[in-house]
């Protein structure tokens, strides 16, 4: 499965939450959930971001990072379970960092 088809099949599995979306970026994708970025899809496939709640959701999950130089994540192990995946993302929301607002030059 390509990038592409990844990211169409992650949309598929969040299509419960209405606030998913996705930005391409360099080969890859960004997934935010109600603006806030939770993970993304990279050389390795689809990962979130380290959080209590994707911890306790995938306790069998090893933090890796998704490139060279980038900050360790979670493989999703649950991507199959469109349920548990939504109750992961939903649950993660509180504990993300807001977005940052670009400053106008």
């Amino acid at each position: 499965m390509n990038a592409k088809e990844l990211a169409e099949y992650v949309t598929e599995q969040l299509s419960g939450l209405d606030e998913v979306r996705k930005i391409p970026m360099m080969g890859g994708y960004i997934f935010y959930y109600n603006e806030r970025i939770f993970g993304g899809i990279y050389g390795s496939g689809f990962m979130v971001k380290i959080t209590d709640a994707s911890k306790r959701f995938m306790p069998d999950s090893v933090p890796e990072p998704p490139y060279e130089g980038a900050k360790p994540m979670l493989p999703v192990t649950i991507l199959d379970n469109k349920e548990e995946l939504e109750e992961m993302v939903k649950a993660m929301f509180a504990e993300l960092p807001e977005r940052k607002v670009k400053k106008k030059r």
